[in-house]
């Protein structure tokens, strides 16, 4: 199956963006030792990242609706990688805060404009194409820990900084072939936006809740899944292998998910995967052995069945707009959801995390039934008009 050439560049640009955004959690006990970083500071520097990297993400894709310029997208890696593996060189906590919230000013910035042209260059089948988009974050997501991990322990940590070149490559690369924003939108201008947004708020927001309802399940599971193992007697390698199938298969019905989309419409498709994770969710948690291993699978599939889809439904009610409507799906969903997790840490000192992850996906299982307050037509997945695009020189 073809995928246009625009949509794998800035895919193989996502997997290395994502990879840089995963790799705080590696430093953090390298940098605790040598600095003699205490939780709290550690707790900053996350705190920090997903305020970066995140909720600033509508800023940046405001920026990029207006300016239409390519540089948001290409010089994203770059940034991202430069600051964040330079993390292993600070002297002192401010500095890596400061390293921090850089890093994150380059993911902030790439993925509003990453997934605005992506879906300007889609052409029959965008809601496959943006879940290509989509699953290369992820991928690199989960390979980014095991990558600066070996960086540091062949080079140490004060020459973790190479692990950037890839990052640099990559921006360097987009800089001179990457696609640019299509020049046949007229560039948004924030009265228009207030009030496309005021106009569509009623869809926009169902679309919202459901992404910050995913995105909830999905940290939560990311931040313990690896500890909950453990409590339950396995070793740290078991729970990290159990997260990675989590994510992968979730990476891999995201693809599938994208598919059958374009062909049965996005509505029934977000339907399946919002009903069939809690039930799996769940399963997962009150079993154990071999089928505790198949339904967290299975949860990880069914959660992100439907990750790309309520991106290009979004993008479709604000077209002109689809930077800053990505960035609201995508990084500023993820960013509100973050600041859950400290709550789940604390309620799982006090009542057993078996506990509260099962209260947690129980409790957020109702919110899953806004997916059948979306359109219900199958055109909604569709191009928007004749989108041109222009290529790098």
């Amino acid at each position: 199956m073809r995928i246009h050439r625009s949509i794998l560049k800035l895919s193989a640009a996502h997997f290395f963006i994502d990879a840089y955004a995963s790799m705080l959690g590696v430093f953090l006990p390298f940098l605790r030792e040598s600095l003699n970083l205490t939780l709290t500071e550690a707790g900053l520097l996350g705190g920090a990242l997903v305020f970066s990297s995140s909720l600033m993400q509508p800023l940046y894709g405001y920026l990029a609706d207006r300016l239409r310029h390519k540089a948001f997208a290409a010089l994203g890696p770059a940034i991202s990688g430069i600051f964040i593996c330079s993390l292993g060189i600070a002297p002192n906590f401010y500095s890596l805060l400061v390293l921090v919230i850089l890093g994150g000013v380059g993911i902030a910035a790439f993925h509003p404009q990453g997934a605005a042209i992506t879906r300007e260059v889609s052409d029959k089948r965008p809601g496959f194409e943006m879940s290509v988009f989509i699953t290369g974050g992820m991928i690199g997501f989960g390979i980014g820990p095991l990558y600066i991990t070996s960086v540091i322990t062949l080079a140490g940590l004060d020459q973790s900084y190479w692990a950037a070149v890839p990052g640099v490559l990559v921006s360097a690369y987009l800089l001179a072939y990457g696609p640019k924003p299509s020049k046949e939108m007229e560039p948004v201008r924030q009265t228009h936006l207030k009030k496309q947004i005021l106009e569509k708020i009623k869809p926009l927001s169902v679309h919202y809740f459901l992404v910050v309802i995913r995105s909830l399940n999905q940290m939560v599971f990311v931040a313990f899944l690896p500890l909950y193992f453990t409590v339950r007697g396995l070793t740290a390698t078991e729970g990290a292998l159990h997260l990675s199938l989590f994510l992968l298969t979730g990476g891999v019905t995201g693809l599938f998910g994208g598919m059958l989309a374009d062909r049965f419409g996005g509505r029934i498709i977000c339907a399946i995967s919002m009903t069939g994770y809690a039930p799996m969710a769940l399963a997962f948690l009150l079993t154990t052995g071999p089928l505790s291993t198949l339904t967290c699978a299975l949860a990880g599939g069914f959660l992100l069945l439907a990750n790309p889809i309520n991106v290009v439904m979004a993008q479709r009610l604000i077209p002109e707009a689809a930077s800053t409507v990505a960035a609201l799906m995508m990084g500023f969903a993820w960013g509100i959801s973050g600041f859950v997790i400290p709550l789940i840490g604390g309620f799982g000192d006090v009542f057993g995390l078996h506990t509260v992850l099962v209260w947690f996906v129980a409790l957020t299982a109702p919110g899953f039934l806004l997916a059948f307050w979306l359109p219900s037509h199958r055109t909604e997945l569709r191009p928007v008009g004749s989108l041109q695009y222009s290529q790098g020189e």
